[in-house]
């Protein structure tokens, strides 16, 4: 076929079917991340790699990428009609999962997993507190948590309760584990009131606004850790990326990760806007995803 653009010999081509809408995209729009489009694709590849490197690669030839295989893709630059990526960037998806599946889970999944694998450690009987469970990665983190539907021990309407003062009441004073904060500024002070002595804190998003400045000297008050992660470092081997894309697909495809897709989107800049308005207006629970056939 005709490309509209010549890839690198290293580069997987891949036709784009879904885009996903993911919170990261509001940084990327207000400069708070110094990049200039958007994240997270679903397609089928139509062309492969010519550099006789990557095919002799051992991370390439285990993904057994063909023509016409269905595979998700993880990057920047990627809402369009074609994109073209090393084979790192590229995951392989079973035929157990269903390609709106595929475009709305895999960047939010690969988050949940790859924080509460590595950033903190979810063990069995910790007390963990997600800062909030309505949207597409807070619902994946609690079910990851919880390996189990959408539940959680106790929910906390922020809007109506004291959070600081429920959290510490449930945990008879001593606070909780690990917090995962996708909220950022309006949060992270009462974070600290709620975190057990030598706790975790997991800032991995900025809804509210970004963390202001602080003194380091704030974390010694309990030994708090401290970690600001990206999904990108955690896959950013051929190797880790193999590694959590093979496992959240399994996730996925077992039911532990139950993805909830609020509402599906034409792929024009109408489209676009709407999702984005309900990204950030309150108004949208779980996955947002963009059709690229829907495109007039």
């Amino acid at each position: 076929m005709t490309l509209p653009f010549k890839p690198a010999p290293d580069e997987t081509v891949v036709k784009i079917e879904y885009c996903g809408v993911n919170f990261v995209d509001t940084y990327f729009r207000k400069g708070l991340y110094p990049i200039g489009s958007l994240p997270a694709v679903f397609g089928t590849i139509v062309a492969l790699p010519t550099d006789q490197n990557v095919l002799n690669d051992p991370n390439y030839q285990v993904r057994n990428f063909a023509i016409s295989s269905k595979v998700a893709i993880n990057s920047l630059r990627s809402h369009s009609n074609y994109v073209a990526k090393a084979h790192r960037f590229v995951y392989l998806v079973p035929s157990s999962v269903s390609t709106l599946e595929a475009a709305a889970g895999l960047v939010q999944s690969l988050t949940a997993v790859g924080f509460m694998d590595e950033a903190y450690t979810v063990k069995k009987g910790d007390t963990l507190l997600i800062h909030t469970a309505a949207g597409g990665l807070g619902l994946l983190l609690t079910q990851y948590a919880k390996h189990i539907d959408n539940g959680a021990d106790y929910v906390i309407l922020y809007k109506n309760e004291n959070t600081v003062q429920r959290v510490l009441e449930i945990t008879n004073g001593e606070g909780v584990d690990a917090i995962f904060d996708g909220v950022g500024k309006d949060t992270f002070d009462a974070d600290f009131e709620m975190i057990k002595r030598k706790g975790t804190m997991v800032s991995l998003g900025n809804a509210s606004g970004p963390v202001p400045p602080f003194p380091p000297l704030k974390i010694v008050q309990k030994n708090v850790k401290l970690l600001r992660p990206s999904v990108s470092n955690y896959t950013y081997t051929p190797s880790e990326s193999l590694h959590y894309g093979n496992r959240i697909f399994d996730l996925i495809s077992r039911g532990v990760l139950k993805l909830h897709i609020h509402k599906v989107y034409p792929f024009t800049a109408q489209g676009a806007q709407l999702a984005q308005r309900d990204l950030t207006g309150g108004v949208s629970t779980g996955k947002l995803v963009l059709d690229v056939s829907r495109a007039s």
